[in-house]
């Protein structure tokens, strides 16, 4: 399972630290990721990475948010910097996980619970 943790309440300019921390029956976590919803809006993603370390953001959070692994690969951070009103929503963790050697090659996707991000003006 995936548990996210470090939402809350912040003024617009300043920032707050996501993690996600995977626990079970894990042989390997390959793409991991964040994704957000905000209210009336479909869930977008935010950002990624690839067990190698490549990254990739949406564009309305480039140069502000940066995603990383922890070195046991299991967990995930999101730096959020110069937070806008616009980046209030839910954020949820995302992992495609092989749970065991015969799942390798076919890993499932697993979502964290979401967890509120509320940038005030």
């Amino acid at each position: 399972q995936l548990q996210a943790f470090g939402g809350g309440l912040v003024q617009a300019g300043g920032s707050l630290r996501l993690s996600c921390a995977a626990s079970g029956s894990i042989f390997s976590i390959y793409d991991m990721g964040w994704y957000r919803q905000a209210p009336g809006r479909e869930r977008e993603l935010v950002a990624g990475i690839t067990k190698s370390g490549s990254r990739n953001y949406a564009e309305s959070v480039k140069g502000r948010f940066i995603i990383s692994r922890g070195n046991a690969k299991n967990t995930v951070y999101l730096q959020m910097n110069s937070l806008k009103p616009e980046d209030t929503a839910f954020y949820y963790c995302n992992a495609q996980i092989a749970p065991d050697f015969e799942s390798r090659y076919r890993p499932s996707d697993f979502w964290g619970q979401g967890t509120l991000v509320t940038v005030s003006s």
